[in-house]
């Protein structure tokens, strides 16, 4: 089994929203992402989609994004991302699934040898003022304290723990943050995250920090593939 991760597809399938306005990267990224699936994924693999899924922004009108992600080969996993509005209900959402999507709100799931949990996260404060988000990032510590914990339930001697959340859990210092003294606090493998569509000098597609290994995985900046994680 092989486990694969992408981010920020933006799907508006039955909806007038092209990527391609944003740059040349998004003209036809879709198929360029579907041929690359088919080629790398079996029906044993796991797939790791961490946020802005949709533009949706009800339920109903994410329907067909959602059984477009349900038609690729795989296990796939989903977490929520800040563009989508469309995630309400998690009972409701599971319902528009199948057997082989996971929608993971502060909970998590086992494969064979690897647990997979996370939660959306959000910028991490700066300075010493509380801010709105400072208020939205605290609770995001909760929920993925839970999604962990829930975590640590399942998981198994041996098993990889794979973290997903679509925000970097870092600022743009790339310093440590209470998100990431929360994955090392329950001994995280791999965390992936999305969210960027642009980076510098200082921010890699891949890199280790405290015995813990990140992988950014906007497609746009992977050039629409996938990229293997395990």
């Amino acid at each position: 089994m092989k486990v694969f991760a992408i981010s920020d597809l933006h799907l508006s399938i039955n909806s007038e929203k092209p990527m391609d306005i944003f740059g040349p990267v998004w003209d036809g990224y879709l198929e360029e992402i579907e041929k690359d699936w088919n080629q790398k994924v079996s029906d044993d693999d796991v797939v790791l989609i961490s946020g802005d899924i949709s533009w949706a922004m009800r339920l109903g009108e994410a329907v067909d994004d959602l059984n477009y992600i349900k038609s690729l080969r795989g296990n796939k996993v989903i977490i929520k991302g800040n563009h989508d509005y469309w995630w309400s209900a998690i009972g409701e959402l599971r319902r528009n699934l199948d057997e082989k999507t996971f929608a993971l709100q502060n909970d998590a799931v086992r494969f064979d040898g690897v647990v997979v949990c996370g939660s959306r996260g959000w910028t991490v404060p700066e300075g010493m003022v509380e801010s709105q988000d400072e208020k939205i990032y605290k609770r995001e510590l909760i929920r993925m304290d839970l999604s962990l914990r829930s975590a640590q339930v399942l998981r198994q001697d041996g098993d990889k723990l794979i973290v997903m959340t679509h925000f970097p859990p870092f600022n743009y210092k790339m310093e440590d943050s209470e998100m990431m003294s929360l994955f090392e606090k329950y001994n995280v493998d791999i965390v992936v995250f999305g969210h960027l569509h642009s980076y510098d000098k200082k921010q890699k597609l891949v890199f280790e920090k405290n015995g813990i290994k990140y992988y950014l995985t906007s497609c746009d900046l992977v050039e629409n593939k996938l990229v293997e994680i395990l």
